[in-house]
């Protein structure tokens, strides 16, 4: 052996020793830093998009507000006299029943859920209050309104609040407080109409339109699903209403303290048989409008409406122990109001009381979150599993148990992900599920996605991880 081949082989040796050394300070290292869990940073806005942007087009299904069922039922047949009719569950947005329900019927007084829904975003935003003093315009005073119209008696020099104004826009179905509302809120009924519309797009409903926010006119279009889900958003965003105005069963006005100072203390008593004056001055006391108040177990809402054009509309929702559910039946039968609050009634009897029967709500979330797990091979070690949409209920089916509550009780919850994830991962790509399973059935199969896109690290590094690897592997999920 010469001197060159020596110092060759002596190189070589000491390379191999350098890069041996630093294979096992490099896995080391990783395999360290495997044992302390460190959490990823949290994802840049960038990234943000681009998880939404994946999770999107791979679950479409999630942005919407309604949804069927997610397993397969026998689609029930119930004896509901309307024309158009839906009954949702509200927690989970789940269809459990419908009768043409995408036929485009003009919603009457059921317009008020909107009106009440941008006022509602409105306060919220800090824009008004409900405290706030709202000037009466001559145009929403009651003697004004179109003939026959549903009316709070609203007058001339009368103090009035927002939380007034939406008490009798409710509980007495009054156009005059829709007038008075959308002059308040946007300065006139033209630009009120805009931000109507506007947020009905924003909620994806395409049939959904306003021309003025009383429902009068037979030109505002909806239908029984597209109602469905805006009321759905705005009891759940706003589920104070349902207490403080849709479920209040009469309401007097004007009252003393509504009257201007010169009115006080005037006889009680107004005469009306040649038309409605401009100062009013005695209580009118009114019950809901709507009769399954105080008679339909758990009900607490929410709003009728009739014009000729619609026939008897009722969005009505009630709540039994853990489970809410809202329906929308429209373009109702009767000749007069005592025809079509009985055909109402019966249909929202029939509807709520079946829903109550056949199912019930699970509502174990608590497995419903973000899943730290080790990445092998990746520029990044550790990546979060995430679920694809959200959730907060599932509509479970009366199929075992006692009972729908004890069935949804009874359901169990099984969250499957991996040891370990190998890098060259995609945000919003699939690698785990939380399952809800009733009596070995699967009812709904909730995706565990990456959260962030990592990229493969080079060849050593793979290679470093191999120990780790097999240690993951080798360790009890």
């Amino acid at each position: 052996m010469t001197k060159r081949t020596t110092y060759i082989l002596r190189g070589l040796k000491t390379a191999l020793l350098v890069l041996a050394a630093s294979y096992l300070v490099t896995a080391g290292i990783r395999f360290v830093r495997f044992k302390q869990h460190k959490k990823p940073v949290q994802l840049t806005n960038v990234q943000q998009q681009e998880l939404t942007k994946s999770l999107d087009k791979t679950y479409p299904e999630r942005s919407n507000i309604l949804k069927p069922l997610p397993y397969a039922v026998i689609p029930a047949k119930l004896d509901i006299q309307a024309g158009s009719a839906i009954v949702i569950d509200v927690a989970s947005g789940s269809i459990l029943y419908e009768k043409k329900a995408d036929k485009i019927i003009p919603p009457a007084s059921m317009t008020k859920i909107a009106v009440m829904y941008v006022v509602m975003e409105e306060i919220k935003a800090g824009h008004i209050s409900l405290t706030d003093i709202v000037p009466l315009k001559s145009n929403c005073w009651a003697c004004n309104m179109p003939p026959h119209s549903s009316l709070m008696f609203l007058g001339k020099d009368q103090i009035v609040t927002v939380e007034e104004l939406l008490t009798g826009l409710d509980v007495c179905s009054g156009n005059d407080a829709a007038y008075a509302l959308a002059d308040y809120t946007c300065g006139s009924m033209d630009d009120f109409i805009k931000r109507m519309n506007s947020e009905m797009q924003k909620l994806g409903l395409s049939h959904t339109h306003f021309i003025e926010s009383s429902g009068y006119s037979e030109k505002n279009t909806t239908t029984p699903r597209e109602m469905a889900a805006l009321a759905r958003i705005y009891i759940t965003e706003y589920p104070e209403a349902l207490e403080k105005f849709h479920s209040r069963l009469s309401f007097t006005y004007p009252q003393e303290h509504n009257l201007a100072p010169e009115d006080r203390g005037k006889p009680t008593a107004q005469d009306f048989s040649h038309g409605l004056p401009e100062r009013i001055t005695m209580g009118i006391t009114q019950q809901n409008t709507n009769a399954l108040l105080g008679k339909l177990a758990g009900c607490d809402g929410l709003k009728t409406g009739y014009i000729d054009e619609s026939g008897y509309n009722l969005a009505l929702t009630a709540h039994r122990n853990n489970t809410r559910f809202l329906s929308v039946t429209m373009n109702g039968p009767g000749h007069n109001k005592i025809e079509g609050d009985k055909f109402r009634i019966q249909d929202g009897t029939t509807l709520m009381e079946w829903s109550f029967a056949h199912f019930a709500d699970c509502r174990k979330i608590e497995a419903v979150h973000p899943y730290l797990i080790p990445v092998t091979g990746a520029e990044s070690q550790w990546i979060y599993l995430v679920p694809a949409y959200n959730f907060a209920a599932l509509t479970v089916p009366f199929i075992t148990a006692d009972s729908p509550q004890a069935a949804a009780d009874s359901v169990r919850v099984i969250v499957n992900f991996p040891r370990y994830i190998k890098g060259g991962i995609s945000a919003g790509t699939p690698y785990g599920s939380i399952q809800y399973v009733l009596d070995g059935k699967t009812l709904q199969t909730i995706p565990l996605t990456a959260d962030r896109t990592i990229k493969k690290a080079c060849v050593f590094i793979r290679a470093a991880d191999i120990p780790s690897k097999m240690i993951l592997s080798a360790k009890k999920q």
